[in-house]
């Protein structure tokens, strides 16, 4: 395995032997009540209501198809679970560009609550029709299901920067097509979260997450043309980083 720089800090981390799967379950299980417990409070606490059946059908989505995922994985491979509990980056510049990631995301969550209290798009672009609500939460649905789907293909696809011991290069699945799927199909999930939840409004702030995106991934890429051997090759086979035809 390509080793890197001494000179700087390796993300490059031992393997793991072995993975508790009680423990595991429980991490789940505590991560699962926190996470439905902040996205109720960033849809509905803005909202002012219960009584909005997008919110619940965004929330009970999201929440269910990732649990189904994580239960999946803890069956089959509890070393994909204790992977994707990782949160803690190692790299200066990662934990700058997660930061902006997160206070963007967590701002961008409230605005459909408040679009939706105080009728922002219905007031200015009317009523939005109830089969683009439904086709828009099926979209961030297949975004979810694409993102396991990818996870499933490249056991190492954390949610942190790092290169394992023994990790070789994937370039089969999704892989063929970008050099990121993950990405790719989680921004694909964001482009239709705000639709699905009658939100047109907070539409335009979605452009926010481009820098997002960008940094994150040319950071990522500098790390695993070093440390993954055969990246590079794959750099050059491989054009588009998410979007064929765009970047």
């Amino acid at each position: 395995m390509t080793q890197p720089n001494a000179t700087r800090t390796s993300s490059v981390i031992p393997p793991k032997t072995s993975a508790n799967r009680p423990h595991l379950a429980a991490q789940v299980a505590v991560r699962f009540v926190a996470m439905t417990a902040l996205i109720a409070t960033l849809l509905f606490l803005p909202a002012g209501t219960l009584r909005w059946w997008q919110g619940w059908a965004v929330l009970a989505g999201f929440v269910g198809t990732a649990l189904a995922a994580f239960l999946t994985f803890l069956k089959i491979d509890p070393q994909v679970v204790e992977r994707r509990l990782r949160t803690k980056e190692r790299l200066r510049e990662q934990k700058q560009i997660i930061r902006y990631g997160a206070f963007l995301a967590l701002g961008l969550a409230t605005l459909p609550g408040f679009d939706h209290r105080l009728g922002w798009s219905e007031r200015w672009w009317g009523p939005e029709p109830v089969g683009l609500e439904a086709f828009s939460l099926a979209m961030v649905l297949t975004g979810m299901l694409g993102v396991a789907w990818v996870i499933w293909i490249n056991r190492y696809a954390g949610r942190t920067i790092r290169v394992e011991e023994g990790q070789t290069l994937i370039t089969s699945g999704p892989y063929r097509f970008v050099r990121h799927p993950l990405y790719a199909f989680s921004l694909l999930m964001w482009m239709f979260v705000l639709p699905a939840l009658g939100s047109y409004v907070a539409l335009p702030a979605l452009v926010l997450f481009a820098p997002f995106y960008v940094l994150r991934i040319l950071n990522e890429e500098k790390v695993l043309r070093v440390e993954l051997p055969g990246y590079t090759e794959y750099c050059e086979k491989t054009r588009w980083r998410i979007v064929p035809g765009v970047w």
